[in-house]
Parts: C-alpha cells; structure tokens; sequence
C-alpha cells in the first residue's frame, strides 16, 4: 500500500556542484525538496521507490546502490542510489541520479531504495497501471516522484514561450498538491509532450498508485524559474 509520496523537479541545476555560481538561485526549491524526502522519512515506509523519466536504456528497474553520475555535464560528481555497496548494472538515468543526490543529502536509511525510469511517452493507461502494481506490492510503499512541468514558461525558457504552459502547469501543480489522482491522470499527454512536461508520466504512475489510498496533499514549491514548471508537493 501506499503509505506516502514527494513530488520533485529533476533539473541538475539541484545539484549545487553543477549550479555552480547559480547555485544560490534555487536554495528555495533545495530546501522544500529536502522537507518533501522528510516527509518519506516521517511515513516510516518498508521501501522507497524512485520514478524518473528516463529514456529507453535508463528505464530500469535499478536496484539499490546503483551509479549514477554529473560528469556529462562537466562535473566531478558520483551517486549512488541509496546506501550499500555500489550496485552493478546500467548508470541511473539523470532524473534518478538527482533523487540519488537528495537522499544521499538526507542521509537515507530508512528503507531500501530502488528506481524505476519511466518513459516520457508511455501512455496514461500503463502509467496507472505501473503505480497500482507498485501499490499493491507487499508492505508499506513510499514513492519519490521526479519530473518537471513545462520548459515553455518565458521567451528564453527551453521551449520558448507558449501560452498555453501557464495554464497547464497551474492545473499539475494544483492536483499535487491535492492529492488528486484523477486530475492527474486526465492530464493531456499529446499537450505535455508539446510543452515538454517531463513529469507527465511520473506524476500519472503516481496517480495510479495513491487511487483509493486516502492520502493528503500539500504544495510546498510552484514556481518557473529559468521558464520551467518545478513543484514540490507531498502526500501522507
């Protein structure tokens, strides 16, 4: 069952070392993430999965102590997927490589850890249908969930500006902060896509498994710097 969830961005601009002298720009957004893993922490869960997106070799599932790494972007920088020995098998895709960094900021050793990348194009229906099994798996289940709204916010945002990014990242973060399963799973796959959403598919396996489970919501962070969508919400 499914006992609690946190909801953040993904952008390894999170990371400090890779922020570099932006770094200070996002403390808000760092700090309400780490307050969201907190919140996992307090739910005291028998396991903890990562949702990602992913591309089709990162979809995982990765076991606990898997790799991940920021030296694509030019930074000296390893993780690992939870504590334990290094895990072999494929590096975390970049979405779980930054949830790695953020329990490893918590230092998370409430429950095992493992990832599961999701493809940004799997479509609502299997989405729904990958959380019910996650929520139906033996034990207490907590889910961190990564994945960003739209890159289509302001005229120098990575998908430039498109009017109609306001309006959909209003409604996303508006049902995750309320825990609305079914705003999240009628969110519009052909628009995120267009907007380049890459939490669609995240935040629609999360929907799948909180249905029926009763869980409250709350907004901690909604805000587009850079011109892109980051929220931060937590359901227990």
């Amino acid at each position: 069952m499914l006992v609690a969830a946190a909801v953040c961005p993904c952008p390894p601009l999170l990371v400090p070392e890779v922020a570099a002298g932006a770094a200070p720009e996002l403390d808000d957004l760092r700090a309400a993430c780490l307050d969201a893993v907190g919140v996992l922490a307090a739910a005291r869960p028998d396991r903890l999965v990562v949702l990602g997106p992913a591309p089709l070799d990162g979809r995982g599932p990765h076991p606990q102590g898997a790799r991940g790494s920021f030296r694509g972007l030019g930074v000296d920088l390893d993780v690992r997927l939870g504590q334990g020995a290094p895990a072999d098998g494929r590096e975390l895709p970049q979405s779980l490589a930054v949830a790695a960094w953020l329990l490893d900021r918590t230092r998370w050793a409430v429950a095992p850890v493992e990832g599961l990348g999701v493809g940004e194009p799997l479509d609502p229906e299997r989405c729904l249908a990958a959380g019910r099994e996650l929520a139906g798996a033996d034990g207490r289940t907590a889910l961190l969930v990564m994945g960003d709204g739209s890159a289509c916010r302001t005229l120098k945002a990575p998908g430039y500006l498109d009017e109609r990014a306001a309006g959909f990242d209003a409604e996303a973060a508006r049902a995750l902060g309320a825990a609305d399963t079914a705003a999240l799973a009628a969110l519009d796959t052909a628009l995120a896509q267009e907007l380049k959403a890459a939490g669609r598919a995240p935040w629609q396996v999360l929907a799948g498994a909180g249905e029926g489970a009763g869980l409250k919501g709350q907004l901690l962070y909604d805000e587009a710097p850079y011109g892109v969508g980051y929220f931060v919400a937590t359901w227990s």
